[in-house]
């Protein structure tokens, strides 16, 4: 598992980002202060403060440069 930092600051942001981690098998979750959200879930993320950065966590081991590759434009 890997953690990193996005950030997801408009709708369209938040579309694409579903969209572009939708293509892995892997769980995707977003941490946001005690709250846990399945990262692929457009309605959970609209339920997060989407102001301040948000921790990612990848529960993947082969495909992690791959998936980094494509959350660059979300990376903070």
């Amino acid at each position: 598992m890997k953690t990193v930092q996005i950030s997801l600051n408009s709708i369209d942001k938040v579309k694409s980002f579903v969209n572009d981690i939708s293509k892995f098998n892997n769980d995707f979750d977003l941490v946001s202060g005690r709250y846990v959200i399945d990262a692929k879930s457009i309605m959970g993320i609209f339920s997060l403060d989407l102001s301040r950065p948000i921790d990612l966590s990848i529960h993947a081991e082969e495909d992690i440069n791959n998936i980094l590759e494509v959350l660059k434009p979300y990376l903070i």
